[in-house]
């Protein structure tokens, strides 16, 4: 198998932690060819969509740990699977990026997640489509109801609708300190819409990474807990990350999302949950294989190649 990696400069990798890294490692292993590029090294020239590609070995050297050839200018249909793993933020360049990965996609490029799902699925909005596994939540720009919602529930978290690793995040509890000023400044005096969510205590046992593959659930999360006075578990802002089996809610809440999920062309999704409640769906580039592998043995690397393998098979058919 062929496999191109959409992904973030290689020299910016921590491999000991990297899921990227991981499902390179793993396709490596079974003698697939590695190959990598970036948003930036797509265009739509002579009526096809191409790129500017280079091949990969892995060394196996922790610090020296590739070899990339130089670029070669191919079209993305001559892959057997194009793997979407570029970081976020999700701006217009990341949406101009998958308007071209879905053309590629109509030339015969198999490309995971579908560019279309990944424009589709707000990764805090998302979690709409299924209201009977969320807290109580309000997605607005208008300060009068942010204050109601406020007033109704009495401790919230606001958050912007584009972050990630934590970034942004505000809690507000009964006294109502500072809400004002943080309507304000997260809507941009109501000119960006932002999610207000009820406080989930429960976020002390920390923030719950379940990762779906292939329409199945990994028998482990990582829930992220947070440290000291932060209300965060991100590990980007200093969350501890504990591997641990599922409970029976993440479990039904998994299984209940995972097909829907792969039928509208998500191989990989990262849900969120705290508590008994799902708070995100992350479908750009879910992480936190390798800190489930280190902890529990599981191997999620394996088995998403697995079902990479299976969708590659099925689209050929």
């Amino acid at each position: 198998m062929k496999i191109a990696f959409v992904c973030d400069p290689l020299d910016g990798f921590k491999i000991y932690k990297d899921s990227t890294y991981a499902m390179m490692a793993e396709a490596a292993r079974r003698g697939y060819a590695i190959h990598v590029f970036q948003h930036k090294d797509m265009a739509f020239e002579g009526g096809k969509v191409v790129a500017n590609i280079s091949r990969v070995t892995l060394t196996g050297d922790n610090d020296d740990w590739y070899r990339q050839d130089a670029p070669v200018a191919q079209e993305l249909s001559g892959f057997d699977a194009i793997l979407e793993r570029t970081d976020p933020p999700f701006n217009m360049e990341y949406i101009y990026a998958t308007y071209l990965l879905e053309l590629a996609q109509q030339q015969g490029a198999r490309i995971f997640n579908k560019p279309e799902a990944v424009r589709s699925f707000n990764e805090k909005l998302a979690i709409a489509q299924f209201p009977q596994y969320i807290a109580p939540t309000l997605v607005s720009s208008d300060a009068v109801r942010i204050k109601a919602f406020h007033g109704e529930h009495r401790d919230v978290i606001l958050k912007p609708l584009d972050g990630m690793g934590g970034a942004g995040i505000f809690r507000v509890k009964d006294d109502a300190l500072n809400l004002g000023s943080i309507i304000e400044t997260l809507t941009d005096n109501g000119r960006q819409t932002i999610m207000v969510q009820r406080y989930i205590p429960e976020i002390t046992e920390g923030d719950k990474r379940i990762l779906l593959i292939g329409g199945q659930v990994v028998p482990y999360c990582l829930a992220r807990i947070p440290q000291g006075t932060e209300i965060r578990g991100n590990l980007a802002v200093g969350g501890i990350g504990v591997a641990r089996e599922i409970s029976t809610r993440d479990r039904e809440i998994g299984e209940a999302l995972a097909p829907i999920l792969l039928k509208r062309g998500l191989l990989l999704v990262g849900l969120d949950a705290i508590g008994d409640y799902m708070t995100e769906l992350n479908v750009t580039s879910p992480t936190c294989f390798q800190e489930i592998k280190q902890q529990t043995g599981f191997d999620v690397a394996a088995m998403f190649v697995d079902a990479l393998e299976k969708q590659t098979e099925t689209w050929n058919s």
